[in-house]
């Protein structure tokens, strides 16, 4: 089949795409995302659950089984995960009654879902925002892959779930949703002109004076709540086991401690420990954009922004019930301890257009947890 022929975008054809897409490139929204189901484009050994399929993303199901591995690795071009496998397994882990997921551990999991992508149709993956939050590392393996979490163009095969939990053992079963994925066509990231003109248009962050510069920064808050101090919380080492699949039964007390503002309005981040605390300004995602949260600049601090990037279409967004919405940061410290104060630039939204605004937003009646959030943790636990 040669490039013309070929389905366009999710298994449209030529004649079909004239009345869909507004934009021949672009991330491809949750209608494009059911046609490439609907051809096959997108495939798993389980009928996929409309409930998986997002706005701008598709959530990802763990298979039956995890793997106890030695070392994490990529196979490199040429290799498929499988054959690299035998080399650092330890033991195999039944997922199918549920498993622990133990801290300091490294598990690689084949997942349901595979992909057979067409021509210029390329992917990415996150951590899903309840996964960063309780701080569990995962990232998305390809064969021949040469990096994590990106996806090749007329990319076909299989799709695997690194994990790493770093501070709460988890529990998992063959279905978990631990990280989400994303197709595009062509390579739409906005540049700073087009941003430049959106936040004139609907404002992307809150305040007049944004900072674009290669994406649009934000900055940490640290002032706290006017009636508790709160500014965040850290993690409690040697906690219990979070089922991954229960909303709201988690008690926060047994696995956070809260964060209170000083009077200098910063907090010291202590190397290795792990924080939930949330950006100064309100995040406004219109419906024909999505972003993903990137670091700043590592010359700027020892210490990391976040696990989970991914903002869909209406995330904030007033149209879709999100006036108001913050990001939630999950901030790690490296070698050193570091000083964050009220108002540091701490990163960076990368936005990328749609090829049309997906039929649903993100809050529309979707089980969306984060909409109108200020500082939160994840859906596991129960709300105070």
């Amino acid at each position: 089949m040669t490039p013309t022929d070929e389905p366009l975008l999710g298994g449209l054809t030529d004649s079909e795409a004239e009345t869909a897409p507004r934009h021949t490139t672009g991330l491809l929204p949750g209608q494009t995302l059911r046609a490439m189901i609907h051809a096959h484009e997108i495939g798993a050994a389980v009928d996929i659950r409309d409930e998986q399929i997002q706005p701008a993303s598709l959530d990802l199901r763990l298979g039956n089984v995890a793997y106890r591995i030695r070392a994490s690795f990529l196979p490199g071009e040429g290799n498929t995960v499988r054959d690299k496998l035998d080399q650092v397994v330890m033991h195999e882990i039944d997922l199918t009654k549920g498993a622990v997921l133990e801290t300091g551990c490294v598990y690689l999991c084949p997942l349901m879902e595979h992909l057979n992508l067409g021509w210029r149709v390329s992917g990415s993956a996150n951590a899903k925002s309840s996964t960063g939050r309780l701080d569990v590392f995962t990232r998305l393996v390809t064969d021949g892959a040469r990096a994590f979490d990106t996806i090749p163009a007329q990319y076909a095969g299989p799709l695997w779930a690194e994990i790493s939990p770093r501070t709460f053992s988890v529990l998992v079963r063959t279905g978990s949703r631990l990280n989400q994925l994303r197709l595009r066509r062509g390579s739409p990231v906005a540049t700073d002109a087009q941003l430049k003109k959106l936040h004139a248009d609907v404002g992307l962050v809150s305040g007049v004076d944004a900072q674009i510069d290669k994406g649009v920064g934000f900055s940490i808050d640290l002032d706290g709540d006017a009636l508790t101090g709160l500014v965040g919380y850290r993690a409690k080492r040697h906690a219990g086991v979070i089922d991954i699949d229960k909303v709201g039964v988690a008690d926060p007390q047994d696995f956070w401690e809260p964060v209170h503002v000083r009077r200098n309005r910063s907090i010291i981040l202590d190397p290795g420990e792990f924080y939930i605390l949330a950006s100064r300004e309100a995040v406004t995602i219109p419906p024909d954009w999505a972003a993903e949260m990137v670091a700043y600049d590592p010359l700027v601090g020892e210490f990391r922004v976040h696990y989970a990037g991914f903002f869909d279409p209406g995330f904030g967004y007033s149209g879709a019930g999100g006036a108001g919405s913050r990001a939630v940061l999950e901030v790690r410290s490296h070698e050193v301890p570091f000083v964050l104060e009220h108002g540091q630039t701490v990163g960076r939204l990368m936005f990328e257009r749609l090829i049309e605004a997906p039929q649903r937003l993100y809050g529309q009646g979707i089980g969306s947890n984060y909409q109108r959030q200020g500082l939160a943790l994840s859906k596991h636990f129960k709300r105070v």
